[in-house]
């Protein structure tokens, strides 16, 4: 054999490539999260070898303290620049911060996150304003979605969070939330709102 020839596993051979470079090549290009699904549907693969395949992937990133960790959001997943190394990004970036939500927009936000599946009323009650804007300004944002039709008069519509909800604050499961505080016992828990926990990490 010639230092010329090279022999490639069967499966780059066969898919033109390992499975676990496709994914980073997708996941690299795509930037934003993306749902396990779509990958497998791209790459003409089931969700259990993708699943197989990311969790490869995410601990030889961890092993390594590589500049990429894989995060996980509910069903998505996305390539992110590791935490430990963040200072050295943005002292060459210097990125701007995308800009924080208003105090409306997230106490909203929170009452959807902590409540949901609710709905205009409900979260007008316990903010005690009118929440119209802030509810169309955040589903705008994808950070809240329609999910159904609460069975009442008028049939209202219900409102929770979206995948890009826990994407957007570092979450992987609305479980990671953090705790809501004690309700007073004088105070009726429906119209209590109190101190909001802060969703940022």
């Amino acid at each position: 054999m010639s230092e010329t020839e090279h022999i490639e596993p069967a499966e780059v051979q066969e898919q033109g490539g390992n499975l676990a470079g496709r994914i980073e090549a997708i996941l690299f290009v795509a930037g934003e999260p993306v749902r396990v699904e779509d990958l497998a549907r791209a790459l003409n693969v089931s969700v259990r070898e993708v699943e197989t395949e990311l969790t490869r992937i995410r601990d030889e990133y961890d092993f390594g303290q590589r500049g990429f960790t894989l995060r996980r959001f509910g069903h998505q997943v996305q390539l992110a620049t590791r935490a430990l190394y963040s200072a050295d990004v943005v002292h060459l970036l210097q990125p701007v911060q995308k800009q924080s939500l208003s105090q409306a927009a997230m106490e909203t936000l929170a009452v959807v996150a902590y409540k949901q599946p609710v709905t205009r009323a409900e979260v007008e009650q316990i903010r005690g304003v009118k929440c119209d804007y802030s509810l169309q300004s955040l589903v705008n944002k994808e950070l809240i979605m329609e999910v159904g039709r609460k069975e009442a008069l008028g049939r209202p519509i219900l409102y929770g969070t979206t995948e890009n909800f826990l994407a957007h604050f570092g979450l992987s499961t609305l479980e990671d939330l953090p705790p809501m505080p004690e309700v007073p016992v004088e105070t009726h828990e429906d119209e209590y709102l109190g101190d909001i926990p802060e969703l940022i990490p």
